[in-house]
């Protein structure tokens, strides 16, 4: 079974905007069966950026969760890493990863594409992934 990792912009784009290039990778990768990993820590930084940068209301965020819960898998990473020097906050992401045993890693962030690769884990955009990662 082949299981990715989506970063917290990805998520958005998948949920807030139909017919983004994430919101297709979503699809595919429901059709596919393909586990979508998330983390408690990924999914509040989802939670504060729906409130902080696009004004949703708590019941808004509430009601948009559930949705997205029903296709995402919950994972709790055990191990701690320092790989992101720029943004250690990005390191959740990767952690997440290493934890469900990711495939790749889906995002639009800069440093995280800098490292291209990490423990055999591919760091690769929405565009990058169709049909070549899924």
């Amino acid at each position: 079974m082949t299981t990715v990792t989506f970063d917290t912009n990805v998520l958005l784009s998948a949920t807030l905007w139909d017919g983004s290039v994430s919101q297709k990778v979503l699809f595919d990768c429901i059709q596919r069966d393909v586990t979508i990993y998330s983390s408690s820590e990924i999914i509040a930084e989802y939670k504060k950026v729906l409130k902080r940068d696009f004004d949703f209301t708590d019941e808004e965020i509430g009601e948009l969760l559930e949705k997205t819960m029903a296709f995402l898998k919950l994972i709790e990473p055990s191990e701690k890493v320092d790989i992101v020097k720029n943004d250690p906050d990005d390191n959740k992401i990767i952690e997440c990863a290493i934890a469900s045993r990711s495939r790749c890693i889906i995002t639009y962030d800069k440093e995280l594409l800098k490292i291209k690769e990490y423990q055999g884990i591919k760091i690769i955009t929405p565009e990058e992934s169709r049909g070549k990662y899924l």
